[in-house]
């Protein structure tokens, strides 16, 4: 029997702009997938149609097997987390969270509306008012009114992004945390690669409206499908097989290599190539090279160092990625 979330060819159009082109995905009972992309890739309006807030032009949404087409919003049994948490200025963080729970007695509310608030660390704040709160506060309140209805399927957009860097990476955490301790499926929108990696089972990589591929988070990063993927994730340059074999490239011979953040290292057995800038990092210099074929690279060496006129580097197998197919373009610049 089919279970869980089940999206096949949903086709999303705004006049037009095709938003989500033919897309199909699928979330697992007690899965999270993240779903990232640049701005305007399609992964909001995914989230909206599976929601319910925009119609589909073609493709199915349903659960369990059962299509969703004819069921209104609010009696598909999902909850959605938008950026903002839409939280009731009025109401206590109590009277938030408890706001789904009217069809408990009022002791039996409070008692869930406590176990919600300690579940996201927020034990005691229930007759704290929502404008007393900072952002991470008010977005675990949020998360906590989300899990109070008890959602087949949680959905969030963006829920971190308008927090600080240090806020959200303890807070994405709390999030990991959250689902897993309640069993939650989610389908997670955001821009955030880290973000994702972090939190889900499998993360998906969309652009321009379509699906490019969907892999668990340690198998997307080893292995992108393509060069799209590859240069999204954050690989660059891409090397043809001659440029890589003159770095030491040994295995591969006829394929693309993706170079990773740390796919070249310095290595005195290494080609010497040309260091156009150095940049002092917290506790490394990153240096700007320029390699034989006229493309730009970065090199990380722990320590502060000065800028030398050449270095000696060598790829790291283990820092970048092997590609089917012929280089993307990818200029020097």
């Amino acid at each position: 029997m089919v279970s869980g979330l089940q999206v096949r060819d949903a086709v999303v159009r705004y006049g037009g702009l095709t938003a989500v082109d033919r897309v199909s995905i699928e979330v697992a009972p007690g899965e999270v997938v993240a779903v990232i992309g640049a701005s305007g890739s399609g992964k909001s309006s995914l989230l909206r149609a599976v929601a319910g807030l925009e119609p589909l032009v073609s493709g199915s949404v349903s659960w369990d097997g059962v299509d969703l087409a004819r069921t209104e919003v609010h009696r598909r049994g999902f909850a959605v987390m938008f950026q903002d948490g839409q939280l009731f200025p009025h109401l206590s963080v109590g009277g938030n969270v408890g706001y789904a729970l009217n069809r408990l007695g009022r002791g039996e509310r409070q008692r869930r509306v406590d176990e919600l608030l300690a579940l996201v660390g927020l034990d005691g704040y229930a007759r704290r008012p929502i404008t007393a709160l900072s952002g991470g506060q008010a977005q675990r309140v949020a998360l906590a009114r989300s899990l109070a209805a008890d959602p087949r399927l949680l959905m969030l957009d963006e829920p971190l992004s308008a927090l600080d860097t240090g806020l959200r990476e303890r807070l994405v955490e709390t999030l990991s945390h959250t689902l897993r301790a309640t069993g939650t499926p989610a389908l997670y929108v955001t821009h955030d690669q880290d973000e994702a990696f972090t939190i889900a089972d499998r993360v998906a990589v969309m652009a321009e409206g379509r699906l490019l591929q969907v892999d668990a988070p340690a198998e997307l990063w080893r292995h992108p499908v393509d060069a799209q993927v590859a240069t999204f994730l954050g690989y660059g340059p891409l090397l043809d097989a001659a440029t890589a074999r003159a770095l030491g490239w040994s295995d591969a011979p006829d394929a693309t290599i993706a170079v990773g953040p740390d796919g070249l290292a310095v290595d005195s057995t290494g080609v010497e190539v040309r260091v156009q800038a150095a940049t002092v990092g917290r506790g490394e210099t990153i240096f700007d090279v320029e390699l034989a074929s006229g493309q730009r690279a970065q090199v990380r060496s722990a320590g502060v160092h000065r800028r030398p006129e050449q270095l000696p580097v060598r790829l790291r197998p283990q820092g970048c990625a092997v590609l089917t197919g012929s280089v993307a373009d990818d200029t020097a610049s």
